[in-house]
């Protein structure tokens, strides 16, 4: 967590600077943002497109999971969703995560459909305040709980945020430090939607006569906020009935195995804390899927000058051909190949290590040394500073766009194609 809070004032910080930036200064989507900046560059700009393409079909079936655990907290079968083999007989099935995913899809594209202000703007001001609700509501919670082991040890909620928190340096190695930080690297990509065009598209929408410097503040302030949280709602629980064992699990392991089985743990209170979380989950899963969808969406109509109800069309059909080969993996079409990370993969796997560890990364590297060498960050400054406003971190910024950030991003890359 340290290492993380560090790179997002630094590393998150030079990134989301940059990708907001361009997209208030060319008005375009990420397809078209990279051309306008300068021509030769067009196929950056298709590779930023390319990564949310990759990542929202797998991304609706893992909606469609989520929405799949809700209905069954919803719906009284908490203790169920915590059997051993449940999470796996379900994605294995031929038709209902296909159902799921395919209404997680429609419930996506039909707040996409409304557009900025009237869909994604007006659904965040109802969704994202409930969120934040329900994460610090289970969060405070999550610290008061407490369990005793069969063999009389107690563990605490507040146990288990000392784990969260404080450093524990033992064991610890030249590598293992580099692996934290490549998890981290990674994780950001995600909590602050860097180097996959969404933050292009959304600068794209920005007033020009909005302070870029405070609202990119703010942004680093309530992501980290809300991820530290989600940390506090999730890491005290997990170590109170599972102890460190299972600190262990990670991915859709965690989400759909491990915590459904901390909440039957907590006996009766467990079920209305489950639904809680699912709710709260699924609201988290429909807004990056909303956001990922505008971005494409968002491209198509700049680059093919189409309604956004065709380019809608259009993508939710590639989308959902992909997904259904996808939910398909677990079952009629499913195979295992060895990622050069070392993981056993099928469908779903090779879609997350594409985009993730290969695609976003160069989008990455690409923006900073196009901003970083070939414009000048004086392109970024100066966009941030066109009204007056005073941008404090100037000097960090172009130290870390021109230099650290790529840096760490060829490491990354590196570390995750198997050479290092």
């Amino acid at each position: 967590m340290v290492i993380y809070l560090a790179l997002v004032l630094t590393f998150g910080f030079a990134l989301l600077t940059t990708e907001i930036a361009i997209g208030r200064k060319t008005k375009l989507s990420p397809l078209m943002a990279y051309r306008r900046l300068h021509p030769r560059w067009k196929p950056l700009g298709k590779l930023a497109c390319l990564v949310p393409m990759i990542i929202l079909p797998y991304y609706f079936v893992v909606g469609g999971w989520v929405m799949k655990y809700m209905v069954t907290f919803v719906c009284g079968g908490g203790l169920d969703a915590s059997g051993d083999g449940y999470f796996g007989s379900f994605i294995t099935g031929d038709v209902e995560p296909i159902v799921y995913t395919v209404v997680f899809l429609l419930i996506t594209s039909c707040i996409v459909y409304l557009g900025v202000n009237k869909g994604i703007e007006l659904s965040s001001k109802i969704l994202m305040p409930l969120m934040i609700l329900l994460v610090i509501g289970i969060s405070l919670y999550s610290l008061t709980l407490h369990y005793i082991d069969e063999d009389g040890t107690m563990r605490t909620g507040m146990d288990g945020f000392k784990v969260l928190v404080v450093p524990d340096l033992e064991g610890v190695t030249f590598q293992k430090i580099l692996i934290t930080l490549m998890d981290a690297m990674g994780q950001l990509f995600y909590s602050l939607s860097v180097a996959m065009g969404i933050m292009i598209s959304y600068g794209s929408y920005v007033s020009e006569n909005d302070n870029l410097v405070k609202d990119i503040n703010k942004i680093e302030v309530f992501d980290t906020m809300v991820a530290f949280l989600a940390g506090v709602m999730i890491i005290p629980a997990v170590y109170v009935f599972m102890g460190h064992e299972g600190m262990s699990a990670s991915g859709p392991g965690l989400m759909f195995i491990s915590i459904p089985k901390v909440f039957a743990s907590m006996g009766a209170a467990g079920a209305w804390i489950g639904t809680i979380f699912f709710v709260m989950a699924f609201f988290a899963a429909l807004t990056s899927a909303v956001s990922m969808l505008e971005a494409i969406v968002s491209s198509f109509i700049d680059r093919f000058k189409i309604s956004r109800r065709r380019s809608i069309i259009y993508e939710g059909i590639l989308a959902l051909v992909l997904a259904v080969l996808v939910c398909l993996g677990y079952n009629v079409l499913y195979f295992e190949v060895q990622l050069p990370n070392g993981i056993n993969a099928q469908i779903l796997d090779i879609m997350d290590y594409v985009s993730n560890n290969v695609l976003m990364p160069l989008v990455a590297i690409g923006t900073c040394i196009l901003i970083g060498w070939v414009l000048k960050p004086d392109v970024i400054t100066d966009e941030l500073t066109r009204n007056g406003e005073v941008f404090s971190r100037r000097g960090l910024y172009v130290v870390m766009v021109r230099f650290v950030a790529p840096a760490m991003l060829i490491v990354l890359l590196l570390k995750s194609v198997g050479v290092l």
